[in-house]
């Protein structure tokens, strides 16, 4: 791409937005190949020495710039669901469970991905470079809930299925003691240091022992030390194609805009002080990898402003949610430390569908607590919600003590077993941007189409049963009962891979259909529920679309779909 005698020169050959598992991976491997890189990343930075130590700092926790709140976590709110996912350098790997398990193979034979590529073939190699790079392997710490949720899987019969999860986290070597530094053990001394995990339960408040295999710690520090520049709390806010064609031709594209072949002028703002700071960047290449929602927010206004107006009229369909349901059980009183172990240290399969994890806060860390409330089952509607405040109820009636425990927020991280259910079965709503009622002076991400399952009924049974076992009160998400909404912290799709953009918004190589040197890294390509947290499968996409990127020293190329 660099040499091109038409081209000026850029201030980089790629920009990426976003610095998560696919801006990250996207980031090292264009720098290995000699790439000029920059990379707008909306969030702060975080090392161990300045992450919160609870979620009760919520000024530190939650990401609301406008509100002046600068952590690392964010909850938005839509009509289909309640959406969880991080904002940082590192992106959602600061907050995530890192939990990286491969997908069952049949994924990739359902959505838009089927045929386009001999994924069962071509797929593993990639996973093992993405599980080599994270330093996955399997969880040696199982902690209280791990045992309890082996019990319960046990006893439902399904007791084979029964696993330690494969997670990123340095747990040292076997029969050294835990907390101990030890130098790089991933890149032979490239890396920096590590110590070794001591079982805390804080993975998803961020890791502040450096025991967690975050992408700062990998993919990301690499990429810093081999010369990408990471522009930290800076936001893009346009992305548009400069000039013509390498040819002469005015116009690069058949609908007579410029398709890119000459470049990009990338804009951005700061994210976390009030409108101003305007910078402009040009580039060669650009690669959109900022989560599924930040792309599809980021790509929504750049097609109606005009500024890449050619992308497909595919945008925004078919997310999907993974169909996912947050449930658990709070034991008030434990005499165990249920937060202790990894973030999620194991799960099992409740049938070949339904798939259950054990998860955890680290005690102290209880303001999730808020949400939860008695477990409900019923149809979707009002009829729930008076069923819902039956069972409360009945529940303040027969257990009043009991029942006001496991209510109230504090001692929630140390007293849940929380249970992360997932299914691999279809189901996926639209986004597009529009003006909601309560503020119609801003156009924002919208969800439209059917409701998604607001709960999964075997996973309810299996949480009561849970409780039975060890005297505590099965739980669910208030949103579930008040508004219909199920959570998850995992959304995809919404750019799905496909064959030509009258069916999805990219080439099974990434490649945004309509332009040349666009890429789109992240969730947001996933044209399937894969039944498990989606992390690996992004990153393994990612190594997959980076590999047909030639060497910077390769010039005369211009990549298009």
């Amino acid at each position: 791409m660099r040499g091109y005698a038409w081209q000026e020169v850029m201030d980089f050959d790629f920009i990426v937005i976003g610095s998560g598992f696919g801006g990250s991976v996207s980031a090292h491997r264009l720098t290995e190949k000699g790439y000029r890189v920059g990379v707008m990343e909306m969030g702060c930075r975080w090392t161990p020495e300045n992450l919160p130590t609870t979620n009760w700092k919520f000024w530190r926790w939650i990401w609301r710039p406008g509100l002046g709140l600068r952590g690392f976590f964010n909850i938005e709110p839509f009509r289909h669901v309640l959406i969880m996912h991080g904002c940082a350098v590192g992106g959602g790997s600061i907050t995530y469970a890192n939990t990286l398990l491969v997908p069952p193979e049949a994924i990739w034979d359902n959505g838009s991905w089927a045929g386009l590529a001999d994924w069962k073939a071509e797929m593993p190699r990639h996973y093992e470079t993405a599980v080599r790079m994270l330093g996955v392997a399997e969880n040696r710490i199982m902690g209280p809930a791990d045992h309890i949720l082996q019990r319960a899987a046990a006893a439902h019969g399904t007791g084979e299925t029964f696993y330690r999860t494969r997670v990123a986290v340095f747990e040292g070597p076997e029969g050294e003691p835990p907390g101990l530094t030890y130098p790089d053990p991933y890149f032979g001394g490239e890396g920096p240091e590590r110590a070794s995990c001591i079982g805390c339960g804080g993975c998803m408040m961020g890791c502040r022992y450096r025991a967690k295999n975050s992408l700062d710690q990998n993919y990301l520090y690499l990429a810093e030390k081999a010369g990408a520049q990471v522009f930290a709390e800076t936001k893009v806010v346009d992305v548009r194609p400069l000039g013509g064609s390498p040819d002469g031709s005015p116009d690069g594209s058949p609908d007579g805009s410029p398709d890119g072949s000459k470049g990009y002028e990338v804009f951005t703002v700061p994210s976390t002080v009030m409108p101003g700071g305007r910078r402009r960047f040009t580039c060669g290449g650009v690669v959109f990898a900022a989560s599924a929602l930040g792309t599809l927010d980021l790509l929504f206004r750049l097609k109606e402003k005009g500024s890449l107006p050619g992308i497909s009229g595919q945008l925004g369909n078919r997310v999907r949610t993974n169909c996912e349901s947050l449930i658990g059980v709070r034991v008030p009183g434990s005499r165990e430390d249920l937060s202790q172990g990894i973030a999620i240290g194991s799960g099992f399969y409740l049938d070949q569908y339904t798939h259950i994890e054990a998860t955890r806060y680290p005690a102290g860390s209880d303001a999730m607590g808020l949400l939860a409330t008695v477990l409900t089952g019923g149809e979707p509607g009002r009829k729930r919600i008076l069923l819902w405040l039956w069972v409360l109820a009945s529940s303040l009636l027969r257990h009043p003590i009991r029942t006001l425990r496991s209510l109230h927020p504090f001692g929630w991280a140390r007293e849940s077993l929380i249970l992360l259910c997932m299914q691999t079965l279809d189901g996926h709503i639209e986004m597009r941007l529009g003006r909601p009622w309560f503020w119609p002076f801003r156009r924002v991400l919208r969800s439209q189409g059917r409701r998604i399952p607001t709960f999964i009924p075997q996973a309810n049974e299996f949480a009561r049963k849970v409780a039975q076992a060890v005297g505590g009160t099965p739980m669910s998400m208030v949103t579930e009962i008040l508004f219909d909404v199920p959570g998850t912290a995992h959304i995809l799709g919404g750019c799905p891979m496909a064959v030509a953009p009258e069916v999805g918004v990219v080439d099974s190589r990434n490649r945004l259909f309509g332009y040349r040197n666009l890429y789109v890294c992240d969730g947001s390509v996933i044209a399937a529920n894969l039944g498990v947290n989606p992390s690996l499968t992004i990153c393994a996409l990612t190594e997959r679309a980076m590999s047909y990127i030639r060497p910077a020293a390769e010039t005369e190329w211009n990549d298009a779909p």
